[in-house]
């Protein structure tokens, strides 16, 4: 007939490393300012409520500043003041602090 076909242009197929690169430069910086961080932070807390002793002066999660009383593998209980003595999941304390810190208040 008088018209011709017309036959697509064969593009150039783009290197499917190069269409995940930017997936996986995101995935890269995630892991580097987010989840690293995270997982030392996280093994930071474990380690110092691995090493809690009798007679630390901690905080709780709560905000709860207490000396450590007596302590077994899943509670601490914390004398919090006035010979009141509270009992605390190992997990919900969040930071030791220095020694006299609890006087000083």
């Amino acid at each position: 007939m008088l018209i011709s076909p017309a036959y697509a242009a064969d593009p150039a197929q783009p290197d499917p490393i190069m269409s995940f690169l930017p997936l996986i430069v995101i995935f890269v910086v995630f892991y580097f300012l987010i989840i690293r961080p995270q997982m030392k932070r996280a093994k930071d807390q474990r380690a110092m409520q691995a090493a809690l002793q009798k007679g630390d002066e901690v905080v709780t999660a709560s905000g709860q500043l207490g000396k450590v009383v007596k302590i077994s593998d899943q509670y601490v209980t914390l004398d919090i003041g006035g010979g009141t003595e509270s009992v605390f999941q190992r997990s919900a304390v969040g930071t030791v602090l220095p020694k006299g810190t609890i006087k000083d208040i």
